[in-house]
């Protein structure tokens, strides 16, 4: 049997289990809780799972392995800047935002201020980042199933990510967040299994010589030891200046992007109580963690066991090097058809992981319209709860349809630096906003539609003008050039914006109300009232 048959019927059995776990769900969602929150009845065990789930992504397994598989020592930033930004969301905003809030950011934000002009930038916000950190996934899932079935046209590849975005839209309109989170969970464990499987068979061929593998893969990368030394892709001479500083605007991104993230921002407020949310966010720190230090292994292992040439020529942003690694380390170890069997495996987890991914994504997106857009702003507050999951279904489909015409156009990206981009957005809109709301007394309605939209316009409008998008061999649109901006990550230039501009706004507008800071101090603080938001 071969690699392609084996891994359509890893495919169809694992789709064909997360659509029953799906369908499952959907005769549980009844109410607007068990769409948005899952009835807020998961343990902390299973929201950090969960959480893993939906932070490890394509972009994590992929990408990261891809880039430190090409670009050595630079690739292995992202593993580091992915990792420490945990630290920010679990120090600053997940018990902070579970307290305060009911389904959305914009919950939290709307609180203490005038809550139409808020819902709708934050409800602006959240689909924008959301679609940014989709096109990641599918032209994951793309590069993906071209080397599993063998698709190597263009035409192929944009039936895999039309088909990866029907499944995803499937898992979000029936699913709602109970269904997602159990295919999180699942994805999660077997992401886990899959990657220490690879991490220990390589090691175990290198007589777990960290060494003799590092070694190996500057050799065989035809890059020699630049590989494990900064510079590699930024900082190189070419790039000057500006190479430097985009590495700096690249870490801005990673790190302080987590805590903005609107998918990630909706699960702490599955759990029932903010000891459970402290908890999961526990968990999801050691399951990731853990994963994080596996993306050096299975980067430089297949830097040493694939090399760099066959990776380029299978996918030239490197996002198939961890499923070549397996099918190497499988065919040395076991022979032709173990290659064959942990290729497809692999490939199968790194499926799952689009897919998990992809649901919670499209569902805090469609959340967010629904609740804040619609029963908010269109329908102040008027809309029954029965109307806004209805409309949460509508809008996943259109959001769905979205990313993937844009995704088509993307797959020349790296995945992991197309969720860079969706970091820096998300810490350039939202971030400030939800730290000034928090914690500063004075900041009020202008302020945050002025950090919301002020970080947003700004990033957006740079990663247009930017060598992601034209100019470059590698940018969406390679044969035009209107580029102006140096930096292929604008984070250094949008997020200093972001806080200025909330700052700005607050001090030029007289809006302030005291209590309603008080009372969101005591509620964050300590979870009363949680009750009483989620009635209203």
């Amino acid at each position: 049997m071969n690699h392609e048959t084996l891994s359509t019927i890893l495919f169809v059995f694992f789709v064909a289990g997360t659509l029953g776990i799906t369908f499952w769900a959907s005769r549980n969602t009844k109410t607007a809780a068990d769409y948005y929150a899952g009835g807020r009845s998961f343990s902390g065990l299973q929201n950090g799972l969960a959480i893993g789930g939906d932070y490890m992504s394509a972009a994590s397994f992929l990408g990261i392995a891809g880039i430190i598989a090409l670009s050595g020592y630079d690739g292995f930033l992202y593993s580091i800047g992915f990792l420490v930004a945990w630290l920010v969301a679990l120090l600053l905003v997940a018990e902070l935002m579970r307290n305060s809030g009911k389904f959305t950011m914009a919950d939290v934000l709307a609180f203490r201020m005038s809550p139409r002009p808020v819902r709708t930038a934050a409800g602006v916000s959240t689909i924008v980042v959301s679609i940014f950190y989709l096109l990641a996934q599918m032209v994951g899932a793309g590069a993906l199933v071209g080397l599993l079935l063998g698709i190597h046209s263009e035409a192929g590849k944009i039936w895999t990510i039309i088909g990866v975005g029907l499944l995803m839209i499937v898992y979000v309109v029936f699913g709602g967040m109970k269904g997602t989170t159990w295919v999180q969970i699942v994805k999660a464990v077997l992401l886990m299994t899959g990657a220490t499987l690879i991490t220990l068979l390589v090691l175990g061929k290198f007589g777990f010589n960290l060494s003799n593998l590092l070694g190996e893969a500057a050799t065989k990368s035809g890059k020699g030891d630049a590989l494990l030394e900064p510079g590699l892709k930024y900082g190189t001479e070419a790039q000057g200046i500006a190479g430097k500083i985009d590495l700096i605007s690249l870490g801005l991104a990673l790190v302080l992007g987590t805590a903005g993230l609107p998918h990630i921002l909706i699960r702490f407020y599955t759990v029932p109580t903010a000891k459970d949310a402290r908890r999961s966010v526990q968990w999801g720190i050691g399951i990731i963690g853990v994963f994080y230090l596996l993306t050096l292994v299975l980067g430089f292992g297949a830097a040493a066991l694939v090399g760099g040439k066959a990776i380029i020529e299978q996918d030239k942003a490197g996002n198939t090097a961890a499923p070549q690694l397996a099918e190497a380390i499988g065919r040395e170890i076991f022979g032709e058809v173990g290659g064959t069997i942990l290729l497809a495996v692999i490939a199968a987890v790194a499926f799952a992981t689009i897919l998990a991914v992809v649901a919670g994504l499209t569902l805090a997106s469609s959340s967010s319209f629904a609740h804040d857009l619609y029963a908010h702003v269109f329908k102040r507050g008027t809309a029954t709860e029965r109307q806004e999951v209805v409309v949460a279904r509508i809008s996943a489909f259109v959001i769905g349809a979205v990313a993937i015409a844009l995704s088509i156009f993307a797959q020349s990206l790296n995945v992991a630096f197309l969720v860079a981009l969706a970091f820096a957005v998300a810490a350039s809109g939202n971030l400030p906003a939800i730290l000034f709301s928090l914690f500063w007394k004075r900041f009020n309605t202008a302020g945050a539609v002025s950090a919301i939209y002020g970080g947003l316009v700004t990033s957006v409008l740079l990663v247009v003008f930017s060598p992601v998008v034209s100019g470059a061999p590698t940018a969406m649109f390679p044969d035009v050039d209107f580029h102006w901006f140096p930096l292929s990550n604008p984070g250094i230039v949008s997020i200093p914006v972001g806080f200025l501009a909330g700052y700005l706004g607050t001090i030029l507008s007289k809006e302030y109300n005291a209590s309603k800071y008080a009372e969101i101090e005591v509620r964050s603080l300590t979870g009363v009232g949680m009750e009483k938001a989620s009635e209203h």
